[in-house]
């Protein structure tokens, strides 16, 4: 596997080794040994969770302020822009945002450590969304961000007009009025 730290250095891009032929492919989705060897990152994994989403949907920007999660995430179906937001105040990246791309055809990963908030937004006509968390969801202690809050300025693609959202997503939070 191949691992690309972002702009958040402590979140990773993982290119898994694919083996293909005419028949299809193969590959390991996930060996616990050897993403904690690429990675540095050895923390249980204790949920997976699969969600499938409409072109145009947005899902976030998600974080848990009690028992914060770490997501491993992936596409099985479609595509996605994946974005994480640097939410610990003592980070020199605090506030930053970094994007990636997530797809049924690039089967690549990413880490979003514990303490940021994340999100995605369907690019294709749907996606199925796959992701391996280190605590479990708190619903008490989950918060949104708002999507578009301009502090944070993140540059979504293909965004012509409002995303759909959910109810609770429609009414994410500042980032100023949060950690102002």
């Amino acid at each position: 596997m191949k691992v690309t730290a972002l702009a958040i250095p402590d979140v990773l891009v993982i290119e898994p080794r694919v083996f293909g032929d005419e028949r299809g492919f193969f590959y390991e989705s996930f060996n616990q040994r050897d993403f904690a060897k690429a990675t540095g990152v050895n923390l249980p994994f204790v949920q997976d969770n699969h969600s499938k989403s409409a072109h145009g949907v947005l899902r976030g920007l998600h974080y848990q302020v009690q028992n914060p999660q770490g997501k491993l995430v992936r596409v099985t179906a479609g595509e996605v822009f994946d974005v994480a937001v640097d939410i610990r105040p003592q980070s020199p990246t605090f506030g930053k945002w970094v994007g990636q791309i997530l797809s049924a055809s690039n089967k690549c990963q990413m880490w979003v450590p514990p303490g940021l908030a994340h999100g995605f937004v369907v690019l294709s006509e749907h996606a199925e969304f796959l992701y391996k968390t280190t605590d479990y969801y708190a619903p008490e202690h989950e918060r949104c961000l708002a999507w578009n809050d301009p502090t944070v300025g993140i540059v979504w693609p293909q965004m012509t007009g409002s995303p759909k959202l959910s109810a609770k997503d429609a009414q994410g939070a500042a980032f100023a009025q949060v950690f102002g």
